[in-house]
């Protein structure tokens, strides 16, 4: 056994991943059955569901798969039932489930505030309180791992619901982490900024982003590594966490975000370097509309 395999201690352990399938989640659910992992994975997708069921079949992983939506209490307590049958443990809970739409606030109302609370916060809620009380009758403590986002860091003008929410969840995770340290349970976030798959992609398209982050150039300006996330740079963090080497971290949150957490606001230039403003040459080139004509 090596030292990781030694330390880490995931070989056994059962996990509960809901949106677990497809970008970030394929990664995370693979790379935690790469580690002995037991995977429980609930997801909306359809065909994605039938890729990771079919890749951990290959793999001869004991696991999971279900088509479902985990913002249906009563499919994820169908879940959580099915866990109890299959292994009657679970160590892990992995909350990726999220989205959101860019509008401004005021163009907004109650169904889409309601809309994003339910795909950001709601369930996260639901999963754990479902996890925990398996955790405190197992007696031998749990990991819970929330992915948020950058966002739920510093204003996301168009995003302001959607902030709010995992805002939320970063608080509602240190608040639940106090309770149930005497438990040996662990409650974490992992916060990432930009990382494509094909979700982002489709957000971008709509006019959710700005495609220029992904290019080269973009990347370099916005991000301090100068280069985008991957999905195994958010999955190792997660493995981190679901591990025994993170098992006197608690009520906290990883950024694999390149710096751009650490930076908040400062951009690097080219021909510039650092600053906290659009050098001069850059505005002298751009078409600006003033507010008062508007």
């Amino acid at each position: 056994m090596s030292w990781f395999e030694q330390r880490a201690a995931l070989d056994g352990t059962v996990a509960v991943v809901t949106g677990g399938a497809g970008g970030l989640g394929a990664a995370i659910v693979e790379d935690l059955a790469a580690n002995g992992v037991c995977p429980a994975v609930i997801d909306l997708d359809e065909a994605a569901v039938e890729e990771v069921r079919d890749v951990l079949d290959k793999q001869g992983v004991d696991h999971i798969v279900t088509q479902g939506d985990a913002r249906d209490p009563d499919a994820l307590t169908a879940l959580f039932e099915q866990v109890d049958e299959r292994w009657g443990r679970v160590d892990t809970l992995v909350n990726i489930v999220g989205g959101t739409f860019r509008a401004q606030f005021v163009d907004t109302g109650a169904k889409g505030w309601d809309a994003i609370l339910r795909t950001n916060l709601s369930h996260v809620l639901h999963a754990c309180s479902l996890a925990v009380p398996r955790m405190q009758a197992g007696g031998r403590g749990g990991s819970i791992i929330n992915l948020t986002t950058i966002e739920a860091h510093r204003a996301a003008p168009g995003f302001a619901v959607y902030s709010a929410a995992k805002a939320a969840v970063e608080q509602f995770a240190r608040t639940l982490s106090i309770e149930v340290a005497p438990d040996g349970i662990r409650v974490n976030n992992v916060a990432p900024d930009y990382v494509p798959t094909p979700n982002l992609a489709k957000l971008a398209s709509l006019g959710g982003g700005d495609s220029s982050l992904s290019t080269p150039e973009g990347v370099r300006v916005a991000i301090p590594m100068g280069r985008a996330g991957h999905v195994t740079d958010v999955s190792n963090s997660v493995v981190f966490l679901a591990s025994n080497l993170s098992s006197f971290i608690t009520g906290t949150t990883l950024h694999p975000d390149g710096g751009t957490f650490a930076s908040s606001g400062w951009f690097n230039w080219p021909e510039s370097g650092w600053a906290n403003h659009v050098p001069s040459r850059i505005l002298a080139n751009a078409d600006f509309v003033d507010a008062t004509e508007v």
